[in-house]
């Protein structure tokens, strides 16, 4: 009997799974919505340290269409969410995850849109980073837009932004107990790397069958080939110097880059 021929997204879902499954990057965590069903994931966020989302448990849904990573994937957040740069029903308004179309009226560079070289790491962190970095240029919220620049210019004066993310926040406490997860309120907890394990057996059987014994040299190099670029996405990365982490935060500008 012929093997069925497994679809290219499938198998490019599968490395990217196993990789930041294997290799956690800090500030999220990674399921399948579905165990049989590679095109949805489930996203935990944790909120950044020092950041008024800190100690926040943030969980997401991740779309990929079947010709990815071609296209983009849609992101929508399932925890309620204020910030200027998410849609009242949970999509994340990112230049990151725009299609790559000439579309001058947007004022984005096509540079800044999504591209075959973009994977699901780079898409977390830009969306973390976005987190504490929004962009105001071109709101997808409005009026939390106009609550940040009052609370930004005011240098935290005006506390109604930051009271509402703090409840926000302070709300998303019983869905992390309810997961069994502790959620990192400190860099030094937040920097270190742990494996997420797997849900059950059938995630290798899931492998198995994506694999062929023809493709694994050729799959091996593609995965160590994979861009990890923090600095690209924008991101906030944690670097370990002389044993202690160290948090750097990427300032981003009201440029108009993440443009809705």
């Amino acid at each position: 009997m012929a093997h069925q021929a497994t679809p290219s997204s499938q198998k490019a879902l599968m490395m990217e799974l196993k990789s930041l499954q294997e290799q956690p990057v800090e500030g999220f965590r990674i399921t399948l919505v579905e165990e049989s069903d590679l095109y949805n994931w489930e996203v935990a966020i944790f909120g950044p340290p020092n950041t008024l989302y800190e100690g926040g448990y943030f969980k997401a849904h991740i779309k990929f269409p079947v010709d990815y990573p071609y296209s983009p994937p849609t992101f929508r957040f399932l925890t309620k969410m204020w910030h200027p740069n998410i849609y009242e029903n949970g999509d994340v308004c990112i230049s990151i995850l725009h299609p790559p179309v000439d579309d001058p009226q947007s004022g984005e560079l096509p540079s800044e849109r999504w591209n075959p070289t973009q994977n699901v790491r780079t898409i977390l962190l830009s969306v973390i980073s976005l987190l504490n970095e929004p962009n105001t240029f071109s709101p997808a919220n409005v009026d939390a837009s106009v609550m940040f620049r009052k609370w930004r210019d005011s240098k935290g004066k005006d506390k109604e932004y930051a009271e509402i993310i703090r409840k926000q926040v302070l709300s998303t406490a019983a869905e992390a107990e309810r997961d069994g997860v502790k959620v990192p309120t400190t860099l030094d907890e937040y920097c270190v790397q742990t494996r997420v394990p797997s849900q059950d057996s059938s995630s290798d059987l899931l492998y198995d069958d994506l694999y062929d014994d023809d493709m694994e040299e050729e799959d091996e190099d593609e995965d160590e080939s994979e861009m990890e670029s923090v600095g690209e996405a924008g991101a906030i990365s944690c670097l370990e110097d002389g044993g202690t982490s160290t948090r750097h935060y990427d300032n981003q500008d009201d440029s108009g880059n993440e443009d809705s």
